[in-house]
């Protein structure tokens, strides 16, 4: 007998027939002599249609009201599936976030777990009941209620998978593994039956919808195996691993993109040492993201900074910088928005010059402006204007030799 973590996205629980299905792939498991433990999300839209009710009272809800209205979704679902198992004749049992033990920082609608108490999930395993946990969820020490930002769901259930040391963690969701692109924008995309930490922590932090970027770091630090599979569909996924099984001549592995990104360029920033440490202090402690920068000196006394941010987050880094002009002395900040982030990933780049050369040439034939570059040893991430995005995608899943058949990385 093992222990078997399932997570079921919004769409695997969209409507009571889907929940019903949800319900008897967690029997099957249960049936192979498993203790199963599952994650769920909130139904479908119900996330999207909470906060477009927040919207319609007020134009500025605050962080902890709104955590408090999207916790709601999920323990719709998590109520739902108890009760679908309980009427096929199995014991089930539903918790929130914080009744499974899950804590988390003091940040309201992007928390970090913390910790996890699992002695109330691990004491009804033992009673052989099929315990439900609400994702996407906590509570902080002091007692209130935070969330884990969007995809939380899966971070929910891999840190589970890590607490209670299970054999196993099943991403079910709608699509049948990770592919080497976005299927619904690119035809030729094909399944991976494998990649490795990095590669898929690279995809996911650069756009990948598949997985939460927190839940493949919870993976790779605990060692918990992974897979991606379909909820619909009876077949295998993508295998998650320490180190894909490596292809031949397959130097990247996959291509993410992301819209709706803006660059931030702050002119006529003070040329000291400490400039840069303070500017991007202030941004984090202000929990804004920064993601590609760029510095160019223009004399001796002054510096211009450029990164890309989400666009979501523009109004509160303009207003963060603007609150903090004196301390930060700059002259003026700009921004360009409608751009998006288009990035090749692969673990074999490591060891193969002329990826980058390759790519940006394979941009520049199709005349797409790279705007900002960012790189690293398995990555290259450019970002483009935002209607090029699926035409700068397309190209380069062609150019590097991506299409076919499911493959091992």
């Amino acid at each position: 007998m093992g222990l078997i973590v399932q997570k079921f996205g919004g769409t695997s629980v969209g409507n009571s027939e889907r929940i019903l299905n949800v319900a008897e792939r967690v029997i099957e498991e249960k049936n192979r002599g498993n203790d199963v433990v599952v994650v769920v999300s909130a139904m479908g839209k119900t996330t999207d249609q909470l906060v477009s009710l927040a919207g319609e009272v007020t134009s500025s809800p605050s962080k902890r009201e709104m955590d408090m209205l999207l916790t709601t979704g999920e323990q719709i679902t998590i109520s739902l599936l108890a009760m679908a198992l309980q009427h096929k004749g199995y014991d089930a049992i539903a918790f929130t976030g914080w009744q499974a033990g899950i804590e988390t920082e003091p940040v309201f609608g992007n928390a970090r777990v913390l910790k996890i108490d699992s002695t109330r999930v691990q004491a009804e395993l033992e009673k052989g009941k099929i315990v439900i946990v609400a994702g996407f969820q906590g509570a902080t020490a002091d007692g209130e209620i935070a969330t884990l930002g969007r995809g939380g769901s899966d971070t929910t259930a891999v840190a589970l998978a890590a607490a209670l040391k299970a054999d196993k963690c099943d991403i079910y969701t709608d699509v049948t593994g990770v592919f080497t692109t976005d299927p619904r924008y690119v035809k030729a995309a094909r399944k991976l039956l494998s990649i490795s930490y990095d590669e898929m922590l690279e995809l996911a932090n650069l756009g990948a919808g598949v997985l939460h970027p927190r839940a493949v770091e919870f993976a790779k630090n605990y060692h918990v195996p992974l897979e991606v599979r379909s909820s619909m569909e009876r077949e295998s996924g993508t295998i998650i691993e320490e180190e894909g099984k490596m292809e031949q001549n397959l130097v990247v592995r996959g291509i993410a993109f992301e819209d709706k990104i803006t660059k931030v360029t702050v002119l006529g920033l003070s040329n000291t040492l400490s400039s840069l440490s303070t500017i991007f202090t202030t941004l984090a402690n202000n929990h804004l993201n920064v993601d590609i920068i760029i510095q160019s000196t223009t004399n001796k006394n002054t510096t211009d900074l450029s990164f890309s941010i989400h666009s979501e987050d523009l109004k509160d880094t303009l207003q963060v910088l603007a609150d903090n002009k004196e301390s930060l002395k700059y002259e003026t900040v700009q921004f360009e928005s409608d751009l998006a982030k288009v990035s090749i990933v692969g673990s074999g780049m490591v060891s193969n010059p002329g990826v980058a050369a390759k790519m940006f040439e394979v941009l520049a034939n199709e005349s797409i402006e790279v705007k900002m570059v960012s790189t690293s040893e398995i990555k290259v991430s450019t970002v483009v204007e935002e209607g090029n995005m699926i035409r700068a995608v397309d190209s380069l899943h062609h150019a590097f030799e991506l299409a076919g058949t499911a493959v091992k990385s």
